[in-house]
């Protein structure tokens, strides 16, 4: 059982991670606006939410969720690969469900345009 001290750090966590993303998905966004093509600034931005955006529950404690890049970034390292798998599949499983957000996106784009 977790104590309700670990609970508040990990909610702190949570809190701290989704308001540094906010911030840094703003300046990157502010830094695609250089690129011309709206497609392809989208699809950067849709591919910053799936990198930093995808989490993936803990092995170790049940209910707990971690940044899946972190997760399988660490267990890549130590060797565990059917752990790292399961943080790849979370990717792998965002990013079909982002790039069809993303062709919808680019669908309202060319229907606005017209």
């Amino acid at each position: 059982m977790i104590d309700v001290e670990t609970n508040i750090a990990y909610g702190i966590f949570w809190a701290a991670y989704a308001v540094a993303f906010v911030v840094f998905f703003y300046m990157m966004s502010r830094l695609f606006r250089i690129i011309p093509v709206y497609a392809i600034r989208t699809l950067l931005q849709a591919a910053l939410i799936v990198i930093f955006l995808t989490p993936v529950e803990s092995g170790e404690v049940a209910g707990w969720w971690m940044p899946a890049w972190l997760h399988g970034g660490y267990e890549t390292i130590l060797g565990d690969a059917s752990e790292a798998g399961r943080a790849f599949l979370n990717f792998g499983i965002a990013a079909l469900v982002m790039v069809l957000v993303w062709i919808l996106d680019l669908v309202r784009y060319r229907l606005v345009k017209r």
